[in-house]
């Protein structure tokens, strides 16, 4: 069984190196972006893309195991996206996302949003081939969800803290999370924001937007280097 799981990863990780590198040729920023289910994902993009529209070209990979309602409510936002069914599938691969990536053919310096299964441990096993991942952990989820599933969190580049509109209402202790955070995941960058009101979506923008025009400058070098 061991034997097989590597062989798996293996094969998975080669082709996440493909993505990577054909994503980075056409200066395009892409994130994993990974939760619980009904932490917010969707929600966050839907805010997320009505504030960016217009400033640089926007993409979806969509997955869920059923259904195509997430990937309709981005369509709605006015996206180019892709939805990805998984059926008993617990996580994106980097095969599925590949041919994703083909479907929506994003344009030279997009940011493209892999929106993964909602699951706090396979995902984490399976490179993409994004640049970053995001985690989003909400406040209703209880403080100790980064010491139960360290290994999604310690993989994190940016994790939000989701829904903190409800604090006064829970007995979440924020700052005992925070300290779970900075025990498996130091290096991570961590805000706090409410995908439902907007309280702290500027830095999520700002971060954006700064790592969108970093793998654009990249992709730039390396073309004028050619």
């Amino acid at each position: 069984m061991v034997s097989l799981e590597a062989r798996i990863l293996d094969k998975n990780d080669r082709l996440a190196e493909r993505n990577r590198g054909w994503l980075a040729g056409r200066g395009v920023f892409s994130l994993n972006l990974m939760s619980s289910p009904g932490a917010g994902k969707t929600t966050l993009l839907e805010k997320t893309l009505a504030e960016l529209a217009g400033e640089f070209p926007l993409a979806v990979v969509e997955g869920d195991q059923e259904t195509t309602h997430d990937a309709e409510r981005i369509r709605q936002a006015g996206c180019n996206v892709v939805q990805i069914n998984t059926g008993q599938g617990c996580h994106l691969e980097a095969d599925m996302v590949a041919q994703g990536l083909q479907e929506i053919d994003p344009a030279a310096g997009s940011v493209v949003f892999i929106e993964n299964v909602g699951n706090l441990v396979c995902p984490a096993l399976f490179d993409l081939g994004e640049a970053a991942r995001v985690v989003i952990l909400a406040v209703t989820e209880g403080e100790d969800k980064p010491a139960k599933y360290p290994h999604m969190f310690h993989g994190a580049d940016l994790i939000l803290i989701n829904k903190i509109d409800l604090l006064p209402y829970l007995s979440f202790d924020l700052e005992r999370c925070l300290g779970y955070l900075h025990e498996v995941a130091h290096h991570a960058e961590v805000l706090q924001i409410s995908a439902a009101t907007g309280a702290g979506l500027e830095p999520w923008f700002a971060w954006l937007r700064a790592h969108r025009n970093r793998a654009l400058s990249e992709a730039g070098k390396v073309l004028a280097g050619s």
